[in-house]
């Protein structure tokens, strides 16, 4: 068994975990993202309720650049007490057993590789689209961090007067329309007009970011995920639309999207990372 934590912003999420299962889960919100130790002594906290004495490692996700090789964080997004954090020794110290640390979205495109629609192919980008827009890449079945595990960070590519993150994730909604996603969705099941067009627009610039990938990576499929996905049938014709205007039109006709079905990937993907490691040491 191990366990898999999603750490963000707002919640962490940790669940025990055996093979696919997840066996226990547990989220709380964080409560004082200001301290650095109170953060902390929640993590542990949490790790703690779902632990039990057959673990065999720990997965950690979170949303910022990570030095693979020593486990420690950088600039963690929405946490501003996280500024160089040495994760993985402060765990290790904590529950003993090895610790794995990895971006967040990263976590999400190996969970959907070992569980989800990745099984199917060798070459893939996941694209978790929320309060903000990253990606996760697998290039002939292995994930591809970069080389400071900034890889597929596509939100900060510039975008007409800001970057993609303005206008493919829920800064569209807040920041432009000062509207709310969620919101904006519910009045878009009602056939609400003004709701319709917003996501139309948003539609047509999220195919943009899309197509960026494509002519980056020319990868099989795209698996969309993150809680704006959820909302692909109010926007995907103007997605496709915006995609489909490109030079490479055979591309384009191979490529598959999905979104993702799974529940807790991203929980799923960071304690995939335990599985990775006992494969390269067995091998």
């Amino acid at each position: 068994m191990k366990i898999g934590v999603d750490l963000g912003g707002t919640n962490i999420r940790a669940g025990l975990i055996d093979g696919d299962k997840i066996v226990r889960s547990k989220a709380l919100p964080l409560a004082n993202k200001h301290d650095l130790n109170d953060t902390l002594e929640q993590l542990k906290s949490i790790i703690h309720s779902v632990h039990n004495s057959d673990i065999t490692g720990i997965g950690v996700g979170v949303p910022s650049v990570v030095d693979l090789r020593h486990g420690i964080v950088y600039d963690v997004v929405n946490i501003p007490s996280w500024k160089e954090v040495p994760l993985r020794d402060i765990l290790f110290e904590e529950f003993g057993v090895p610790i794995f640390i990895n971006n967040d979205v990263n976590c999400f495109v190996l969970g959907e590789k070992y569980f989800g629609f990745g099984r199917n192919h060798e070459n893939f980008v996941g694209v978790a689209i929320g309060t903000g827009i990253g990606a996760g890449i697998i290039i002939n079945d292995r994930l591809y961090n970069g080389a400071n595990c900034g890889a597929g960070e596509i939100g900060y590519l510039p975008f007409i007067d800001q970057d993609f993150e303005y206008y493919c994730s829920s800064n569209f909604f807040d920041k432009i329309h000062h509207t709310d996603a969620h919101q904006t969705f519910l009045e878009a099941k009602n056939k609400e007009p003004k709701a319709l067009n917003l996501w139309n627009e948003f539609g047509s610039y999220l195919g943009i970011a899309l197509r960026s990938i494509v002519y980056a990576y020319d990868p099989e499929a795209i698996i969309l995920g993150g809680s704006i996905s959820k909302a692909l049938p109010f926007f995907k014709e103007h997605m496709y639309k915006s995609m489909n205007d490109t030079y490479f039109s055979k591309s384009m006709e191979k490529l598959k999207i999905y979104i993702s079905e799974i529940e807790l990937v991203s929980m799923l993907g960071a304690a995939a990372q335990v599985d990775q490691y006992l494969e390269t040491i067995a091998s």
